[in-house]
């Protein structure tokens, strides 16, 4: 399993989504739907490809994020800001028991680190 996944941010939701399964054959591995049925996290596998992504708890980039795996993401954080990247969330513990956080590096690339570890079933 990678390491680093791209993280999509869904401005079209439900056309993103059918591009991806109907267009490029990804098929969901899991999906979270908000109350009005938008993508707030879903991820997609074609092969040993995974593809993360989301409209309700993403900001909107011009380019896709990317969600890197990572061990520990309280020690890690404060170093990237430290390293000049502004910080979208803080480290939080998820729902499902995972680490995250959410920076801007430098050059406005949306980086998600976490310990989660994407493309298997939360089943």
């Amino acid at each position: 399993m990678s390491t680093i996944v791209p993280y999509l941010t869904f401005r079209k939701d439900q056309a993103s989504f059918r591009f991806l399964t109907e267009g490029l054959d990804f098929e969901v591995v899991t999906e979270q739907r908000g109350d009005d049925g938008s993508y707030i996290h879903v991820e997609l596998k074609r092969g040993d490809a995974v593809v993360m992504g989301g409209h309700g708890d993403v900001v909107p980039t011009a380019a896709p994020g990317v969600y890197l795996v990572v061990d520990d993401v309280v020690k890690l954080h404060p170093k990237l800001l430290a390293m000049g990247a502004q910080e979208v969330f803080p480290p939080e513990q998820t729902a499902w028991g995972t680490w995250r956080s959410r920076v801007t590096d430098p050059d406005g690339h949306e980086w998600t680190i976490g310990t989660y570890q994407p493309g298997q079933s939360w089943e």
